[in-house]
């Protein structure tokens, strides 16, 4: 079978890496929908084998997106699917690791993070953002500081990765711009609907615009609480063209559909998709969306 790319999502950089600006986020793989536990079984019942996540993952590098997020080191059968999608693909994917570590100030905890981290390398990332569980544990607000980030940013470094911060706390932003950490990359929760949101969307808006290095937004479509359409188009039409997209679908099919709405966000241009089902199929109003 050949492999080919039959269209290339724009790109952009961290620390000298060019990565999709749509990246693939993983939460509708792994089964974290948070929407119900119901949600959540269905999704690890359907990708409970590697096999099920391989047509969604062509789907995505026919269209250049190479770049997936996940804590890979919980997910065994995507890190299958990453694999086997490489070698049919004859291409590395990039992959964006978001692992739990030990943050405490011991000398066992240190121990345990770095070989947490180099697990992270051995698995195949080239990013590694140390989880927002993790690295919120470090945050002095009243010394805007990350107490001892760069304990982790120098494992991560040594272990050979591009360090980063998933920051759902937005200051995690500001106080690493402001103390010039190692940090070349960031996740933030960005939607329209300012879900799971810790300021106004405004404020993180203006942290975004902001930001000294490169950011990776998430959560655009608030776990299903807007529709693809609006929420890729606020995200794409309000950030920078050096930050990304992290977009979770559920099958090849919720794939192809984003990928689309978002080529025309990006391009400014209309969607071209099918309409969704009625029972009144000729109403004027869906007739005329074909």
């Amino acid at each position: 079978m050949d492999y080919i790319v039959k269209r290339e999502f724009p790109r952009t950089e961290v620390d000298g890496l060019s990565l999709s600006r749509f990246i693939i986020g993983t939460n509708w793989i792994a089964g974290y929908s948070h929407r119900s536990n119901a949600a959540d079984c269905m999704i690890k019942e359907t990708h409970a084998c590697h096999h099920s996540m391989l047509p969604m993952l062509d789907t995505f590098m026919e269209n250049g997106i190479d770049t997936i997020m996940a804590p890979f080191g919980q997910l065994p059968e995507l890190c299958k699917a990453v694999k086997v999608t490489e070698d049919n693909w004859g291409r590395g994917m990039i992959m964006v690791d978001t692992p739990v570590i030990n943050v405490d100030d011991t000398p066992e905890a240190r121990r345990e993070a770095e070989a947490t981290i180099k697990a992270t390398a051995e698995r195949g990332a080239k990013i590694c953002l140390i989880h927002h569980y993790s690295a919120e544990q470090l945050v002095n607000k009243n010394k805007r500081q990350i107490t001892r980030l760069d304990d982790y940013t120098k494992m991560i470094r040594d272990a050979g990765m591009i360090p980063g911060l998933s920051a759902h706390m937005p200051e995690l932003v500001l106080f690493s711009d402001e103390n010039g950490y190692d940090v070349e990359t960031y996740i933030q929760i960005y939607n329209c609907m300012g879900f799971l949101m810790q300021v106004e969307i405004e404020s993180v808006n203006t942290i975004i615009r902001n930001a000294k290095k490169p950011v990776m937004t998430i959560k655009p479509m608030a776990a299903g609480r807007t529709t693809p359409f609006v929420g890729l188009n606020f995200s794409f039409a309000t950030i920078r063209d050096c930050d990304m997209v992290t977009v979770g679908c559920f099958n090849e099919r919720e794939a192809a559909e984003d990928i689309e709405i978002s080529f025309a966000a990006l391009e400014r241009r209309a969607v071209n998709l099918v309409g969704r089902n009625s029972p009144a199929k000729n109403q004027a109003v869906l007739s005329s969306n074909k």
